[in-house]
């Protein structure tokens, strides 16, 4: 296994107690920007040896990245808008036994990706760094000062020794949720919590889990979406171990305020939702090709939610659908809109590389058509589909949609064979901010031999553009 060397790995451990220590790093002054980029700046250098994804947050004159370093250890770097110097603090971790590491040094796990939110107070939350693990969490003390992020590893006290997925998001009066999944791929639970600024205390949402995989099997679910018809909307697949290929029964629900949830027709759902007692988008069984990194959701001119997905058509080929509720309490309209001659043949644990990736809907700029995002590493190559607004069915398949992002950010530079740029984007008052660096790609969790040196983190501002959807969680 390719972990820091060991005196390292013991030095960590024996960080004197405190609430952070300074990171050494020697601050580049600002580069010249490159064609199509306003302007760059570097952050640090960081561990490139596998994929996990990396927090950017960009919110009230203030930005924040949170990161693991060329170390692997949990990093925080925070600059005012207006500054170009970093300050950064490495929070001090807890010693997990069963991973033989620090809390706060990551593993080859592409799971374990990192949050961060802003309270209504501007206290900075950070959680991370889990795969079936103890809540990692850290609060600062003072608005806006990352030295005074503090660890707690606690929210509620409940059900948070086995947490995944961590996720802060805000409902419709701006107060502050977080949701993770309690259990493994298999047998979890997702759980949300609400933060109450004035008493500085989180407490579950729910009196039960959203949704309940009563130990048989989880949900694999997007982000909760706040549609054009001021409800969220919540899109889920649920797996019954953690075999990816045992995805299966396509899920929907919806609600106004996250606390009582609905069907498409409005008809009130008991809580917890479980399988047998939601809406079902698609009653896949189990290896028919739904895969939980290759979903995604949008919504019509008439505000109906449309899902894209990925599943195996009659003759065991890979083909992307289109589905949108039809009459209130029937089953959804379900359009193939591929005709793909090739098969994704997905299976086993961990993290997988996508063959198929599917944007969400969109509506095209006379409202008329929806068009969808499609990628392959299959002779179908890339491209939009243009979709009938009233059947939903493919019109036409046009050239791929224009790079989100300049040439020189999307394409690796570093000239080590196999790595790949993987990139963050944040949108604040028009400005549109990309956090970039560059790893190997997936290996299933698995450790590598050799690994390379340690790639370049850096923060681009580029003219704004269309949102790029964020992916689905992958793995188990």
């Amino acid at each position: 296994m390719t972990y820091p060397p060991r005196l390292a790995l013991v030095a960590a451990l024996l960080l004197p107690l405190g609430n952070y220590s300074r990171a050494a790093y020697t601050e580049p002054s600002p580069v010249e920007p490159k064609a199509g980029i306003l302007s760059e700046l570097a952050v640090d250098e960081v561990w490139s040896g596998h994929p996990v994804s990396f927090a950017l947050l960009t919110e009230r004159g203030h930005q924040f990245v949170a990161y693991y370093d060329a170390a692997r250890r949990l990093t925080v770097a925070a600059r005012r808008l207006d500054e170009n110097t970093w300050t950064r603090v490495q929070p001090e971790g807890v010693y997990l036994p069963a991973r033989k590491r620090l809390s706060t040094v990551t593993a080859w796990d592409s799971h374990n990706y990192l949050a961060l939110a802003l309270d209504r107070d501007g206290h900075l939350h950070l959680s991370g760094n889990m795969h079936n693990d103890p809540l990692v969490y850290f609060r600062t003390t003072r608005p806006f000062d990352i030295a005074t992020l503090e660890r707690l590893d606690r929210m509620t006290g409940l059900r948070e020794g086995e947490a995944t997925y961590p996720l802060f998001f805000k409902n419709a009066a701006g107060e502050l949720l977080f949701r993770y999944r309690d259990g493994g791929s298999g047998r979890g639970s997702d759980i949300y919590n609400r933060y109450d600024s004035a008493s500085r205390t989180w407490s579950n949402l729910h009196s039960s889990p959203l949704l309940d995989g009563q130990g048989k099997r989880s949900a694999y679910a997007l982000d909760p979406i706040l549609g054009p018809d001021g409800r969220f909307h919540l899109v889920w697949m649920w797996r019954d171990n953690p075999d990816c290929s045992t995805n299966h029964t396509l899920s929907y629900a919806r609600s106004r305020d996250l606390l009582s949830w609905e069907d498409s027709a409005g008809t009130s759902l008991t809580l917890p939702l479980k399988l047998g007692n939601a809406e079902v988008v698609d009653p896949a069984p189990v290896k028919q090709g739904l895969i939980n990194m290759t979903f995604a959701l949008g919504f019509d001119a008439r505000e109906r939610p449309v899902v894209i997905y990925h599943r195996y058509d009659a003759s065991g080929l890979s083909q992307a659908y289109a589905a949108r509720p039809a009459a209130p309490g029937g089953p959804w309209d379900i359009t193939r809109i591929s005709d793909w001659d090739f098969r994704w043949a997905f299976s086993g644990w961990s993290s997988i590389a996508a063959e198929v990736t599917l944007g969400p809907p969109s509506l095209s700029a006379d409202r008329s058509h929806l068009l969808v995002d499609f990628s392959t590493t299959r002779s179908a190559g890339s491209g939009r589909w243009r979709l009938d607004a009233d059947t939903l069915r493919p019109l036409a398949i046009l050239a791929p949609a224009p790079p989100a992002l300049p040439g020189s950010l999307v394409y690796p530079s570093s000239g080590y064979a196999g790595l790949e740029a993987q990139s963050i984007i944040n949108r604040d008052r028009a400005r549109r901010w990309v956090l970039r660096w560059e790893t190997l790609p997936r290996n299933r969790d698995q450790p590598r031999a050799k690994t390379p040196p340690p790639a370049a983190l850096r923060l681009y501002e580029v003219p704004d553009a269309t949102p790029v959807a964020s992916a689905a969680r992958v793995g188990s």
